[in-house]
């Protein structure tokens, strides 16, 4: 009995999981950036007005913090896949991941493997819980 309630709390965790995560899949989309060299991707839609209704793939992260009118609340890098291609010299060999409570969540390209370039914005998630916000 015991087992079976681990069980069925698990199936039902996984159940939430998948149906938050698929939330805004049927709402990904990819747009140009401001200057069309790219293209990036939103997902879910901003509320009319907000200030994520105004961000446009492309953007630097200075442009979104003023146009936040604040910084991230919370933040991090990672590496992309891209890290480990020999000779790869793009800007996005590192990404960073930035959560605005009440709006959602932020990728920008973080730089090539020396640290250089990077800090456009690439993806837009309307995530107003923060759910998108993976550490």
């Amino acid at each position: 009995m015991r087992n079976g309630g681990i069980g069925a709390a698990l199936a039902l965790g996984m159940m939430a999981a998948s149906a938050t995560a698929g939330a805004n899949e049927g709402q990904r989309r990819e747009v140009p950036s401001q200057d069309g060299a790219f293209t990036g991707e939103i997902v879910g839609t901003p509320a009319e007005g907000s200030k994520f209704a105004q961000l446009q793939i492309g953007m630097s992260m200075q442009d979104v913090q003023e146009l936040m009118d604040r910084a991230p609340d919370r933040f991090h890098t990672y590496e992309s896949g891209k890290r480990w291609i020999p000779f790869y010299f793009g800007n996005d060999a590192t990404r960073l991941q930035a959560l605005f409570r009440g709006e959602g969540c932020l990728i920008f390209t973080g730089g090539n493997v020396w640290g250089g370039g990077g800090s456009e914005l690439i993806e837009i998630e309307v995530d107003p819980s923060g759910d998108c916000y993976q550490p």
